[in-house]
């Protein structure tokens, strides 16, 4: 695989398009980005007006944007939540935020939450089971899990918080409601959730930490009296009270990633999994199969550590739906 896939380009995050347009600038225009698990088809509401960029947030905005947020994840009091500029913001805090002096991350996962404890001077071991957990104060799990789509049940989840610190991460949680184990949480039961993914609004940083009152406490101190921009409270308000919308939005994203499935496989690639919002494939050939269909001005995903997985993203019109199938099919060979 050539350099767009080591750890400083594309393998690191999805939606790196400039960094492959350079590798790859023969390739045709517009670029197709499906390197990310975004929702293509973004919520399309109010966004925060003129006079509000013009002003400091009003905390009565914050309040309403937390109600908002809380009542869409059944939390039976807003007060257990705290808005934040993105889940990565949150999950980078959460070492110092907990005190945890080792973690434990069930692997294969999202890098970043590595990333975050190594950086904090914390111990930090992997594992790849439930069944053989590491001897380590705090455990974080991704659920769905990023980017293989490993789901595991809340009961389990929330037995697993009964003798530990566990942080569930639920960053693509909207797409699977019925997993979260927002609505327990405390203390010892720290959840993250992400906007921008499901919503399709990523640029708004907008997530949220759900946790018991002393971290909850710490969130509002790290973050201050404004911890969202204007147009985060704006978009975030009014797309949580818009259920009808999200309803119709996780229908067609079951429907579209069946789609995906159908031409990955057609074209001999072995899906391993994912969520509604990204498809994981695997094949020897990861390589030849980034590099071919970057040269058609698509983008994938791949990754550094696991050299025979690539994950795709769902097209957002029929354009680029005809397009990856025309390269799909036209194969590496």
């Amino acid at each position: 695989m050539n350099s767009s896939t080591n750890g400083s380009g594309p393998a690191r995050h999805g939606g790196r398009v400039a960094e492959a347009a350079l590798l790859f600038p023969d390739s045709p225009l517009p670029w197709i980005d499906l390197s990310t698990g975004i929702n293509p088809h973004a919520w399309a509401g109010p966004r925060a007006d003129f006079a509000a960029l013009r002003r400091l947030p009003d905390p009565g905005e914050t309040q309403a944007l937390e109600n908002a947020a809380a009542a869409a994840f059944n939390l039976p009091d807003p007060a257990m939540l705290a808005a934040i500029p993105g889940a990565e913001a949150g999950l980078r805090l959460l070492p110092r935020l907990t005190g945890a002096a080792s973690v434990g991350i069930l692997a294969p996962t999202y890098g970043g939450h590595e990333e975050a404890w190594h950086a904090a001077g914390r111990d930090v071991r992997t594992f790849t089971s439930l069944d053989a957990l590491p001897d380590t104060e705090a455990l974080v799990i991704v659920n769905p899990n990023n980017p293989d789509g490993r789901t595991i049940p809340p009961d389990d989840l929330l037995r697993l918080a009964d003798d530990r610190l566990l942080i569930v991460d639920e960053s693509f949680g909207d797409v699977a409601p019925h997993l979260s184990v927002a609505p327990h949480a405390h203390d010892r039961l720290i959840v993250l959730r992400s906007f921008g993914k499901f919503y399709g609004l990523a640029g708004v940083r907008l997530g949220f930490l759900v946790a018991g009152s002393h971290i909850i406490a710490g969130a509002r101190a790290a973050f201050g009296d404004w911890p969202v921009s204007a147009e985060a409270l704006a978009a975030g308000t009014e797309a949580y009270a818009d259920r009808d919308w999200a309803g119709t939005t996780r229908a067609l994203l079951q429907h579209e990633s069946q789609r995906l499935d159908f031409l990955l496989t057609r074209a001999g690639l072995n899906v391993r999994g994912g969520t509604s919002l990204f498809r994981l494939c695997a094949t020897p050939q990861a390589g030849l199969w980034f590099t071919h269909l970057a040269r058609h001005g698509i983008l994938v995903r791949p990754f550094a550590q696991q050299k025979d997985w690539l994950r795709f993203g769902l097209p957002g019109t029929e354009t680029e739906w005809v397009r990856l199938e025309a390269a799909l099919q036209r194969g590496i060979a």
